[in-house]
């Protein structure tokens, strides 16, 4: 009995550091890394898309009148049946590629880059469309991220860059998406954690996390994630992108509701997604339900990338929902629908 307990501990803690150990190996399902894959660039500078109940606009990072701003690229518009307003600020996007950084001083413009720099759309078929960037003038940073829409709905976003210069100077990648929300009632994010100072065994929960404001408890990493990334003390965006919460979570997904919708992010565990949000991102009663991806010790022309998931379904109750959120984490790992969620964290 204490050799099989030894082992589970020793399979436990290896698999925790390979998890840590660096990034996961890209998707290799984009323009930037299948040189075989056919698609067309079209001249406009946005796409609609709809697939079951769900209807989205992909748009590259310049203004289309009357109402989307330049500079936020993603997705512009996004609909469901049950409730033809869209979820987020219309001036502004969703799944919004924000910043690329290595946690030292440089001016605000460079870090939003992804921005000001050329983007291009790409139409790979009805459902599936890309977000082409060449290498930005500061970080020589060459990404691609796609947009397939899914059979119910969900939005399979998949990213892979590719740094063509060592000019991160900290020896890690640091990347951000931001999702501006049109005032919900609560600005709140739910996700499976503890506290960060609780013991490694402690029963996960269900967690309302609520930042009192901008740049204050802000970022909440997985249990798994032991990288030492750090910031130089005059990094620009500190209050943001590493100013910790006292929770972790240990299960990879969030969600956030508004006007009886639910929107849920679902990430692999292997990557190593850090959760970020803000109270007033998006304005005044708007808030940022964002998301970061973390590169450690990046070698150049080397492709490197995530898959999410996001899930936009009408809210009935959070058992429900936390099977829908299951299901896609299955399909994303490869193991399958997996269930069961609230009997590990009790009935919510």
């Amino acid at each position: 009995m204490e050799r099989t307990r030894l082992f589970g501990w020793i399979l436990m803690v290896s698999s925790a550091s390979c998890l840590a150990a660096g990034p996961a190996q890209p998707p290799g399902v984009t323009s930037l890394t299948n040189p075989k894959l056919k698609y067309e660039e079209p001249a406009v500078r946005q796409i609609e898309m709809k697939r079951g109940p769900v209807s989205i606009t992909v748009v590259d990072n310049a203004a289309v009148p009357p109402v989307h701003r330049a500079g936020y690229n993603g997705i512009a518009s996004l609909t469901h049946e049950a409730r033809k307003k869209s979820l987020f600020v219309p001036a502004y996007a969703g799944l919004n590629l924000e910043l690329i950084h290595d946690g030292t001083h440089v001016p605000r413009d460079r870090m939003m880059e992804p921005r000001r720099a050329p983007m291009r759309l790409r139409k790979i078929d009805s459902h599936t469309v890309e977000l082409h960037q060449p290498p930005t003038p500061t970080w020589a940073l060459e990404s691609c991220t796609r947009f397939r829409m899914l059979p119910d709905g969900a939005v399979e976003m998949t990213f892979e860059c590719i740094p063509r210069k060592v000019v991160f100077k900290q020896g890690y990648i640091g990347l951000f998406w931001a999702s501006y929300i049109d005032k919900p009632e609560s600005k709140a994010i739910h996700f499976i954690g503890r506290p960060r100072e609780a013991k490694t065994d402690a029963k996960p929960g269900w967690i309302e996390a609520i930042t009192p404001k901008h740049g204050v408890d802000s970022t909440h990493v997985s249990v798994l994630d032991r990288r030492d990334l750090r910031p130089s003390d005059d990094f620009p965006m500190n209050y943001m992108a590493f100013s910790y919460s006292k929770h972790v979570y240990s299960e990879p997904y969030y969600y956030g509701l508004s006007h009886g919708m639910a929107m849920a992010f679902v990430f692999r565990k292997k990557d190593l997604i850090r959760f970020s949000q803000s109270p007033s991102g998006g304005g005044a009663g708007n808030p940022a339900w964002d998301f970061q991806y973390m590169i450690s010790d990046y070698r150049v022309d080397r492709a490197y990338g995530f898959v999410m998931r996001m899930v936009y379904v009408p809210f009935k109750d959070r058992r429900g929902l936390n099977e829908i959120c299951r299901r896609h984490l299955g399909e994303l790992e490869g193991t399958g629908a997996r269930t069961g969620g609230d009997t590990a964290v009790g009935r919510p």
